[in-house]
């Protein structure tokens, strides 16, 4: 059975549902996609056709998709379910007047609130219907770039993301940028060159082969997935303008800075090969940080305010006038400049503020706290400071002294950002350009170091590196790629829509890194297993076979055969005297003879091998081990450390800890475990990926890999 889809026309217009459905059975080479005139434009629906040998059996869009849903059912899925979701495609959203496209954008984006695919929860026929139709609407480039529908540009990145999906795009972009170079040509025209960086960010002022841009991690603890994201939007914009990319520690608290984090961070930065141009200390500018502090105070721009701490907040709050805020310039130099610096009794009373606007609308502006006395011992400068400038007043003055043209941050500082740039005006200094970009959040994970590290204290969990951590370490020993981790915050992009993730969403990306290369190996349930005899069994031995059926290329595994295997109990009990199964990449046998106990537990069972039995006639596929050739093995799965998807202002996380998170099962491996290596990936057959974690003294512990399939799991 082969189609041919066949488009025609010249207007450069695509139905994409047609080309992602293509290229989705293209593994097969079952459907192939030919363009009548290939020196033109892929054409609209209307001409095209799906031929099946010389007959074309459908001529809309919407026919062919059911055709081929017909035709291949395992790899365009859930074809009833979809049925409602491509009539909707096809009737709704290929319409181009926004107005009456909102009304079931809207719909759409209900529907997709918590879900990461249209019908449960893997690619179907309804992805691909209604992606492809927004991907051919004119009118969805803006609403889409612009997040307008927060859901609906999540779902539609996320399956963008996927190589079948974006490459259509990609496909038909190139055609059509050629088309118009050979049109320019043909008209003598010349076309201005100019640097195009990805994600659709027009950063302002941007030039190619200047842009510098940092990550300026504080400390304090390891490095998370926020950072992480932070950390490669950094990198990409730099090395997508040819540019240059500062890793800055903020140590501008020696009282929860060490140097175990900042070592922590940069090796996570290896890891995620990350490099930086130059690697540099917040606390190399103190020198300078204190001059431009003088500098303010002797500009009337800021003042030293012993005010208490509560006091303080609530006149902030209120945009009430501070009784300090009229001490003379003589007064606050010495205040500052003896006191605070020296660290006294008096100076520990005062924080140095900038005389803003205390009545603000904007309360970051309301004469923010620029510096503050802390006592505490520093990890680099020792004991030479008593005071340290406060991160909203450090960063300014350091990116602009580094030579920092454009600061990418997390939009929670959007409020902050007037105050970024009244410092640098007050100051004098350079011009930064702050792009905002939203902070990744997923559903019941917290990103507070200060949170994550009671988690540590109260020894929840035994350090940062756990694998229910949102930490990179903590998602890598969980069995994340570095490659699926990458892909996963590239797809995302610098948006500014603040959403919360499912987790499914980065383990799919994850599983698609995986599942070409992770050998396969078995692994059965410890617990009531089965002893099977079979009377006409081979001898003990062993065959070479691949890892991976599909993927030669990683190397071969022992099988080993023999007369007496073993089965789980699960598959054991649903077995019958007399029937014939299938014992899996092996062949036949007939259950010749099954022994329980009291209880109706399997105890043993005898068999008869039928090699030349056909196994497609078999119900039953029994995954099964050789009882003499076999490795203990301990598999642990998680879930997330606390039960609320969204924590609420207010709410206290103490109140919200999911009783349980670990969970811990015993089994009985093939042979090849012991080939493995800690941090190996592999997958069970018919349990899942799982990661080596530990092989001390022959104790084999996994760790499951979610694979963006399970509802509710890390």
């Amino acid at each position: 059975m082969s189609y041919v889809i066949k488009i025609a026309g010249k207007a450069p217009v695509v139905d994409y549902a047609l080309l992602i459905a293509g290229s989705l059975i293209d593994d097969s080479k079952a459907v192939s996609i030919q363009y009548i005139d290939g020196k033109t434009i892929p054409g609209t629906k209307i001409s095209a056709q799906l031929i099946k040998g010389d007959e074309v059996v459908a001529s809309s869009a919407g026919e062919i998709l059911d055709v081929l849903a017909d035709a291949f059912p395992k790899v365009l899925l859930a074809k009833d379910a979809s049925e409602k979701w491509i009539k909707f495609a096809y009737e709704k959203l290929t319409i181009k007047n926004f107005k009456e496209l909102s009304k079931d954008l809207e719909t759409l984006e209900a529907h997709l609130n918590f879900r990461s695919f249209i019908i449960g929860y893997k690619i179907t026929l309804a992805d691909v219907a209604v992606w492809g139709c927004l991907r051919a609407n004119p009118v969805m480039g803006s609403v889409i770039r612009n997040s307008v529908y927060v859901n609906v540009s999540r779902w539609y990145h996320f399956l963008e993301s996927d190589k079948r999906f974006g490459e259509v795009a990609t496909t038909l972009s190139k055609a059509l940028n050629e088309l118009k170079k050979e049109a320019k040509q043909k008209q003598g025209g010349q076309k201005k060159k100019v640097h195009m960086a990805n994600f659709d960010i027009d950063l302002p002022g941007a030039v190619d082969g200047k842009v510098v841009t940092r990550f300026p991690p504080e400390p304090s603890g390891y490095m998370h997935i926020g950072h992480a994201k932070a950390a490669i939007l950094n990198e990409y914009i730099a090395k997508a303008y040819h540019g240059k990319l500062i890793i800055r520690f903020d140590d501008t608290n020696p009282s929860k800075e060490t140097t175990e984090f900042e070592d922590a961070i940069l090796d996570d930065c290896k890891l995620l090969g990350i490099k930086a141009d130059q690697i540099t200390h917040s606390s190399d500018y103190f020198d300078q940080m204190y001059e431009l502090a003088i500098q303010l105070i002797k500009e009337g721009k800021a003042y030293c305010d012993d005010t208490p701490l509560e006091k303080m907040r609530a006149e902030r709050m209120d945009g009430i006038k501070s009784a300090r805020r009229d001490r003379t310039v003589e007064e606050n130099l010495h205040i500052f400049t003896e006191e605070m610096k020296n660290g006294t009794e008096e100076g520990s009373k005062n924080c140095l503020r900038a005389k803003i606007d205390y009545e603000n609308k904007n309360k970051a502006l309301r004469d923010p706290t620029i510096y503050r006395c802390n006592l505490a011992t520093h990890q680099r400068t020792g004991d030479k400071w008593k005071m340290y400038p406060i991160y909203d007043f450090c960063v300014p003055i350091v990116d602009s002294l580094e030579g920092v043209t454009h600061a990418l941050r997390t939009i929670e500082y959007r409020d902050r950002n007037d105050q970024y740039y009244w410092m640098l005006d007050a100051l004098h200094l350079r011009k930064v350009y702050v792009w905002d970009f939203a902070r990744v959040n997923f559903v019941r994970t917290l990103l507070s170091k200060r949170k994550l590290q009671w988690f540590v204290d109260k020894h929840y969990v035994p350090g940062w590196d756990d694998p229910r951590f949102p930490t990179v370490r903590g998602i890598r020993r969980r069995g994340m790629t570095i490659e699926g981790l990458k892909d996963f915050i590239l797809g995302q992009g610098p948006s500014r829509n603040i959403i919360n993730l499912d987790w499914n969403l980065i383990w799919a990306t994850n599983r698609k890194v995986i599942d070409p290369i992770a050998p396969r190996l078995t692994a059965l349930d410890s617990k009531d297993i089965v002893p099977v005899s079979l009377s006409n069994g081979p001898e003990l031995h062993a065959e070479k076979r691949p890892k991976h059926k599909k993927n030669p290329k990683i190397g071969d595994k022992d099988v080993w055969y023999s007369s007496n295997l073993l089965l789980e109990q699960a598959d054991a009990a649903s077995l019958k005297e007399g029937e014939e199964v299938t014992f899996m990449d092996w062949g036949n046998a007939i259950i010749e003879k099954i022994t329980k106990d009291d209880n109706g537990v399997v105890q043993s069972i005898a068999a008869k091998l039928h090699l030349e039995g056909d196994f497609k006639k078999t119900e039953k596929k029994l995954t099964w081990l050789a009882a003499n050739e076999t490795v203990p093995v301990t598999l642990k799965d998680f879930d997330h450390l606390i039960t609320k998807d969204k924590l609420d202002e207010g709410d206290n996380f103490e109140d919200f800890l999911t009783p349980k998170t670990e969970f811990t099962a015993s089994a009985i491996g093939d042979s090849n475990i012991k080939d493995l290596k800690v941090g190996d990936i592999i997958q069970f057959e018919r349990k899942g990926f799982f990661r080596l974690d530990s092989d001390k003294n022959g104790q084999y512990i996994f760790f499951s890999v979610p694979d963006g399939r399970n509802k509710g799991k890390i």
